[in-house]
This record gives C-alpha cells, structure tokens and sequence, in this order.
C-alpha cells in the first residue's frame, strides 16, 4: 500500500461517523444536491455534484467499515483500496469546487450533511500532504502569525491610527476587563479597514466598553477551511488564551463566515472545555444593542440595496432576522433577492477557495450565479455583504464581469446611518 494513501485512509476511517455512515448507506443518487450547487449551476458539470466530491471517503469506508465489510471481502464483494491516483484526481474536486456553504445539505432528502463531510474528508488529503499551495501558504502565515495573509500587529497598528484620525475615537489596545473583546479578519484589516473605525463610532455611541488584543486579533480560521484539525484548534486556543488573560465578558467574532462557526460552535469541543466568555457575531450585537435603544437608528440611506446572505453566518450560523431588521432600520428600499435567506446562493469563494489561485477561473463562474440573482432584482445600487471574505469575491468577481455596484458591509451601513447625539 503506498505510504500517502494510506495516511488519507486512515485518517479518512477515523472521521468515519454516524453521519458519513448515514451517507454512505443511505445516498439515493436522486442529484438534488446537484441542483443545489452554485458550481454545478455554473457549468452543469456532473462532476461538480457534491455527492461525487466523497468518492474516495466513501470507497474507504465500504472497503474497511460498512456493515459486513469483513465478511464481504473475503469474497471479493467490498471496492479497491484507495489509491494516490484516486486521491489526487479528486483533490480538486474537494477543494476547488466545494465552499462547504450547506446548499446541497439543505436539500437533500435523506438529511445528508455533504458540507460537513467534505470538511472531514479534507482531514484526510491534510494527513496526506495533498493540499493546493494557496492554502498551504495561508496555513503557514496562520502558525507564523495568527493571520491567513501574514497580517501583523504591526499592521493592525497602522490601520487603527487611522481609523482614529479618521473618527476622532481613541481605541484601546490590551484593555483588563472591558465587556467586549473585538476580533477583525484580515480582509477587514488590509482591505476594509473603515469597519476598525465604525466599530468605534457604534460603541462610542453605544457605551460598550471593549478592545482589541495585540496577541490574538484575527478571527479567521484557515484549520477549519483546510481541513486540519490541529491547526484548528491552536488559533481558537490563541483567541480563547488572550481572552481570558483580558478577562473580557464576550468575544466578538466579526463578519466573516468560516471564523463564527470555528468560534463559537466548534471552539468550545476543540479546546475540550467550556470558553470563560460568550461569543456573540458582530451582527447579534448591533441588533441587541438596537433593542436596547442605545445605537438609535437616523436618516436611512435611500439608495436601492440588496443583501447577500454569507452560508456559514445565516444557513448554517441561524442569524436570519437578525441582519434584515437592521437593514430596514438602515435602508428605505431594501429589496430582498429571489432565494433570500438560508437558500440563497453562496458567493463561490468561501471554504478556502478564495485563498486558491488555482480555483480562480471556476470560483468566477460560480460567482456569476450570484451576480444573476442580484441582476435579476433589477436596478439595484449597492449591496450590503456582512463576510469581509465574500466582500472580497464580489468586488474582484464585479471587477471581472465590469458590473458598477457598491459593495458595502452591515457595520458600515449601520454607522453610517446612525442618529447620533
């Protein structure tokens, strides 16, 4: 047995649950989960159905630990070993065309979970060594520094002055006992920076006493878009340490997809404990605080907006109102598109993709169904995207189709219309 497959399959059968079990044994090949994926809308490939995306983990598993694989294959009845060929031929498919967004889980008929699969299979290519350079880069800068992109402290530094020329608003770095400790992801910090300014404004006006860390800052977690559990687990542990060295009530996770999920519902089972704080989305807070009457919403913007729902922040995070109450606070003609919601489509850039050169040329052609739905609405001026990462994807994404529209984040949008004192 060659020495790398055999590293996947291992790793491939240790991930094997009740739930890949459940896959494997009750998938009835009926290709809703095709229809679901915004990869095989874009090319109408058969290859891009997600169910596909599992073969060599299910190949695995019928070979070594479906029900009577033991006895079947003493009379030849289970499937060839795994090879590094199978491995390698699919590894595109696991990482090039699956965003682990949950569309196809949705709609599968048998409850199927692909998009947790694909990322228990994605352990198996990290024990493997087979995984795209792109990733394998971010995942360096991530051990190196915390951050997928190599952002340092330093950098951070630059961009909170700033923001703090920009606004008038002192923000503080490493401060003992404030409610809120606020997380940012590097897109924010090198490509949006203006979120570092409107998180002051809102909490100025707010009263919420809150930081920022110098040892633990960026809230994206390229493990968990890997595949890589260790990883996984030393960036939440960065976060949870310097959390609880601050002595901070609640951690903020910002707006950004894959970071909500590996915080606040994974992180607790990484670290084998419960945090010495909450976690609550950047979204929540805002709307809370709203409630509370203590971030009074002013003038709405007039403009004619649209939302784009990110898959791991709504479908799979559960903030579904949360977001479309601020946004008719904030806007006077908000107009939802077809599918809104926890069906609408993902961007194509989520799950790592967008960190994947490689993947370029397929991410924009799933882009493009996304840009149909918006197009579809008709006359739309901007559109608000609460993920820093798919903010990314719809400008390079508008930039490559030459489409005009402004792409703006929810914080921004609500600073920006805020009533204030």
């Amino acid at each position: 047995m060659n020495a790398v497959a055999q590293k996947a399959i291992d790793k491939f059968l240790e991930f094997t649950d009740s739930d890949i079990a459940a896959y494997a044994d009750s998938c009835v090949h009926c290709g809703e989960c095709a229809e679901a994926c915004h990869f095989y809308m874009a090319t109408n490939d058969p290859k891009y159905t997600p169910t596909y995306k599992l073969f060599p983990m299910v190949k695995a598993y019928k070979r070594h630990k479906a029900p009577m694989a033991g006895l079947k294959k003493l009379f030849g009845l289970v499937p060839p070993e795994v090879t590094e060929e199978e491995l390698r031929q699919w590894e595109p498919l696991v990482y090039d065309s699956c965003t682990m967004c949950g569309r196809c889980t949705l709609v599968c008929p048998m409850g199927i979970d692909v998009a947790g699969s694909i990322r228990k299979m994605r352990e198996g290519y990290v024990a493997a060594g087979i995984i795209p350079d792109g990733l394998v880069d971010a995942g360096k800068n991530a051990e190196r520094t915390g951050s997928p992109m190599g952002v340092t402290f330093k950098a951070l530094s630059a961009q909170i002055a700033h923001q703090e020329a920009e606004t008038g608003i002192k923000i503080e770095i490493d401060k003992k006992g404030a409610d809120y400790l606020a997380l940012l992801s590097s897109m924010e910090i090198m490509g949006f920076p203006e979120i570092i300014g409107s998180y002051a404004k809102m909490f100025k006006e707010a009263g919420v006493s809150w930081t920022i860390s110098s040892e633990a800052f960026e809230a994206t977690n390229v493990g968990v878009q890997i595949g890589s559990g260790k990883m996984a687990k030393s960036l939440v542990q960065r976060v949870v340490d310097a959390a609880e060295k601050l002595e901070v009530k609640h951690v903020i996770s910002p707006e950004c997809g894959h970071a909500y999920g590996a915080l606040r519902w994974a992180g607790p089972n990484m670290v084998g404990r419960q945090f010495k704080f909450e976690v609550i989305h950047i979204i929540e807070l805002i709307e809370q605080l709203r409630n509370e009457g203590r971030l009074p919403a002013g003038e709405k913007d007039t403009r004619r907006i649209t939302l784009h729902d990110p898959c791991q922040i709504i479908r799979r995070g559960g903030l579904l109102q949360e977001p479309r109450k601020l946004m008719d606070d904030s806007c006077s003609d908000f107009v939802e598109m077809e599918g809104a919601g926890v069906c609408n489509l993902c961007c194509g850039g989520g799950g790592g993709v967008s960190a994947n050169p490689r993947a370029e040329e397929l991410q924009m052609a799933a882009f493009s169904q996304k840009l149909k739905q918006i197009s579809d609405i008709g006359e739309v001026e901007a559109v608000v995207v609460p993920c820093a990462n798919c903010r990314t994807v719809f400008e390079d994404g508008l930039d490559e189709f030459e489409v005009e529209l402004e792409v703006i984040g929810l914080g921004e949008l609500v600073a920006e219309t805020l009533s204030t004192k």
